[in-house]
C-alpha cells in the first residue's frame, strides 16, 4: 500500500527541552492541557503580577480553541485576562488590497512576489496601540496578589508587541491544510472578501507566503513553544528547541515529505485508486513529492507525531541536506521537485509553455525559472506526449490559431502546431523553458523539474472551463513573449528526447544517464538493480523513486541501523552529509529507481545578490 503518512523517525536519544523556556518539558505533549500546563506553572510559582503572553502562528490555524482553553484555564485559577487581538491592529481589507495592488496585479492567475514584511499587514502606529492598550488594562486593574494575563493572538502577535513577552508560542499549519480552508471559507489574512479560490491561492502565493514565512523564520528561535495545529483536535506542542534537535536528528538520514494530493480538471483515476483517495474526488490530477515550500513532513520521536512545514527542515538544515555547493547556488531553498500528473481516463494537460529566467524575475520577482521534464511512469492505449513546434509551425499562424479559438469557442487541430510523440513507459522528455508541451490523457508522468510550480503559462486548453466552473486562465501574451520557436521537430529529436546512456555497472546492476541539457539544472539517471547498488552522495542532496519494482531498502554504510524502506512510486530524499549507502532489491523481481540531482555542471547561483 502506497504510505500518504510517512514518517521519519527522530534516532537521537534523549532530547531535552531548552533551560531558558519557562516550565518545559521534552519531547512531543498532545492535547490543549498541555498548552497552558506552562503558563499555569509560571503563575503559581513565580507569582507575577502582570503575565505577557503571545499565541502568534501561520493564518489558518485553529486559533480560537486554542485560546478558548487558555482563558478557561485562566480563569479557574481566579487570574483576570486581556485579550488583544492582532486583526483589531491591522489595515482594513480595502487598504490592504491598495497596499499590495502591485502583487496581487488584475491578472486572474499570476501577481509579481512582494518584497514586504510583517508590518506591511498592520496600521502604522499599531504597536503603539497595543502598548496604549496595555497601559489602560494594567493601570484599571486594581492590585491583587492573581496576575493580569494578557493575551496577543493572532499572526503577528509576537511583532505587534514588539517581542516583549514572558511565554510565546506559534501555531503552525501545513500550506496544504491552508489550502483546504482555502476551498471553504477560509479567506486571505485581513482581507473581507476574495474573488475565488483561484484569487485565495494567488495572494498566497505572492503575499502572505513571502511575507509570513519569511516571518516565521525570524521569530522562532525567539518563540518559547511550537504547535502543530494540523489536526486541530489533537494540538502537538514541543519547544523550539526540541524542534530544531528533532530537525537535526532527521537530517542526518534519508527523508519522505508526506504527499500532498490534488484533483484538476484533466486529472485522471490512477493515483486516486492507488493512493486510496477520497471517492467522492472526480480525479486525482496531481501528486506533490516533494515540491519543498507547498511540502509538509511528519517527525515521529517517542511514539508520538509532529508535522511541520518541509521549510522549516530546509531553514535550519540545509547544509547538511543540500551539501555546501548548492548552497552556495540556492541557499536555504531545496532546487528540485518531483511531482505526478495523472491523465489515466483523464484527459490533455493544456498546451503550455514556461519563461525563461530573465522573463520570470522582471516580470513576477520570481528567482528560479520552471525547467522540466517528464518521466513516463505507466501509460495505457495510444498515448502521447506533445512536445516542440511542428516543422510548418509560425508564430503568426500559431497565435492567430489559438486567439481565434478563444475568440470564436471552435476548436483547433493542436498537433498542426505542436508534435505529438508516442508514450512509452519508462522514456523522459526533456523541457526547458521556452518550449512548448504538454502530456496527452491516460499517461502516469513522473515530473523531475525545477523547484517552481506556478508559471505555467497555458497556451490552448481545448475551450475547457476549471472544476469551479469558470473558464480556465489563457496566458497567450505572456506564452508567446516566451516560446522559442526554434524548437522545432528536428530540434527537439535532437536535444529533448535523449537516449539512455550507460554510466556504469555493478555486477548485473547498472546506472544509465536518462537525461540532462546545458539549460537545465538536474539531471536524470535511472538505476536499474536486480540486487544490491553501492553509491555515495559525494557531498550533494539526491533523490530517489522507485519507478518499477516492488520494495527497495536504502542503508546507510556507516551505520547500518539507519535505513529506510520504500515502494513502488515513493520518493526518499537523501541528505548530503548521508555519504556512503547500498541500496538492496526487496522485490521478488528486478526493480528501478530514478535518480536526480543538481548537474555537477549547474553553476550559475540563483540567490539574488
Amino acid at each position: 500500500m502506497f504510505e500518504k503518512r510517512p514518517v521519519n523517525p527522530v534516532r537521537y536519544h534523549p532530547i531535552r527541552p531548552d533551560s531558558a523556556v519557562p516550565y518545559a518539558k521534552a519531547g512531543l505533549q498532545q492535547g490543549y492541557g498541555t498548552i497552558f500546563a506552562p503558563l499555569i506553572s509560571l503563575a503559581e510559582q513565580d507569582h507575577p503580577s502582570l503575565i505577557r503572553i503571545a499565541l502568534d502562528g501561520t493564518h489558518g490555524a485553529h486559533f480560537q480553541p486554542v485560546l478558548q482553553s487558555m482563558v478557561e484555564a485562566i480563569k479557574k485559577q481566579g487570574y483576570s485576562t486581556l485579550v488583544m487581538e492582532t486583526s483589531s491592529f491591522i489595515k482594513t481589507s480595502e487598504e490592504l488590497r491598495q497596499h499590495f495592488g502591485q502583487n496581487i496585479t488584475d491578472n486572474r492567475a499570476f501577481g509579481y512576489f512582494t518584497k514586504g514584511t510583517i508590518e506591511d499587514y498592520f496600521r502604522p502606529n499599531a504597536k503603539h496601540e497595543a502598548a496604549s492598550t496595555l497601559h489602560d488594562a494594567t493601570t484599571a486593574t486594581r492590585p491583587s496578589r492573581l496576575p493580569l494575563c494578557v493575551i496577543t493572538c493572532g499572526p503577528g502577535a509576537y511583532w505587534l508587541g514588539d517581542s516583549n513577552f514572558d511565554i510565546t508560542y506559534f501555531l503552525d499549519v501545513s500550506r496544504e491544510n491552508q489550502q483546504i480552508g482555502y476551498k471553504q471559507q477560509l479567506l486571505n489574512f485581513g482581507f473581507n472578501w476574495n474573488e475565488d479560490d483561484t484569487e485565495k491561492y494567488k495572494i498566497s502565493l505572492f503575499v502572505e507566503w513571502p511575507i509570513f514565512e519569511t516571518y516565521r523564520k525570524q521569530i522562532l528561535n525567539a518563540v518559547h513553544y511550537y504547535i502543530d495545529m494540523n489536526q486541530p483536535n489533537a494540538p502537538v506542542m514541543t519547544t523550539t528547541c526540541t524542534l530544531r534537535q528533532m530537525i537535526s536528528s532527521i537530517a542526518q538520514a534519508p527523508m519522505r515529505v508526506k504527499p500532498f494530493f490534488a484533483p484538476g480538471v484533466w486529472g485522471g483515476q490512477f493515483l486516486k485508486e492507488f493512493a486510496d483517495l477520497p471517492a467522492d474526488w472526480a480525479n486525482c490530477a496531481w501528486s506533490f513529492e516533494p515540491i519543498a515550500p507547498e511540502n509538509s513532513i511528519i517527525m515521529e520521536y517517542e511514539g508520538k507525531q509532529i508535522e511541520i512545514p518541509f521549510l522549516l527542515v530546509m531553514h535550519y538544515e540545509h547544509v547538511s541536506i543540500l551539501g555546501e555547493r548548492l548552497v552556495k547556488l540556492f541557499g536555504d531553498y531545496f532546487p528540485i521537485r518531483f511531482d505526478y500528473l495523472d491523465t489515466m481516463d483523464g484527459s490533455n494537460l493544456s498546451c503550455q509553455v514556461h519563461p525563461n529566467q530573465e522573463y520570470i524575475r522582471n516580470q513576477f520577482n520570481e528567482f528560479m525559472a520552471q525547467q522540466e521534464s517528464y518521466y513516463i511512469m505507466e501509460n495505457k492505449g495510444n498515448s502521447e506526449v506533445y512536445l516542440g513546434l511542428t516543422e510548418p509551425c509560425t508564430k503568426e499562424g500559431f497565435y492567430t490559431a489559438v486567439q481565434t479559438a478563444q475568440d470564436t469557442g471552435v476548436p483547433i487541430e493542436i498537433t498542426d502546431y505542436i508534435n505529438s510523440y508516442p508514450a512509452k513507459k519508462g522514456d523522459l522528455y526533456l523541457i526547458p523553458t521556452g518550449t512548448v508541451h504538454a502530456s496527452g490523457k491516460d499517461n502516469l508522468v513522473l515530473e523531475i523539474s525545477s523547484t517552481t510550480w506556478w508559471f505555467t503559462f497555458k497556451i490552448y486548453d481545448y475551450l475547457r472551463q476549471g472544476l469551479d466552473g469558470k473558464p480556465r486562465p489563457i496566458n497567450i501574451d505572456h506564452a508567446f513573449e516566451n516560446i522559442d520557436f526554434f524548437k522545432k521537430t528536428k530540434w527537439v529529436e535532437e536535444h529533448l528526447i535523449p537516449l539512455p546512456t550507460l554510466l556504469q555497472s555493478q555486477g548485473e546492476n547498472e546506472e544509465y544517464l536518462l537525461g540532462q541539457h546545458d539549460d537545465l539544472l538536474f539531471y536524470v539517471h535511472r538505476v536499474h538493480l536486480h540486487t544490491t547498488w553501492e553509491d555515495n552522495t559525494n557531498a550533494e542532496m539526491v533523490m530517489y523513486n522507485l519507478v518499477e519494482g516492488e520494495q527497495v531498502r536504502i542503508i546507510s554504510c556507516a551505520d547500518e541501523s539507519i535505513y529506510v524502506e520504500f515502494k513502488y512510486a515513493e520518493s526518499y530524499i537523501l541528505p548530503a552529509n548521508f555519504g556512503a549507502y547500498r541500496i538492496v532489491n526487496l522485490g521478488s523481481g528486478p526493480c528501478k529507481l530514478i535518480k536526480a540531482g543538481v548537474s555537477k555542471t549547474w553553476d550559475v547561483s540563483l540567490i539574488e545578490a
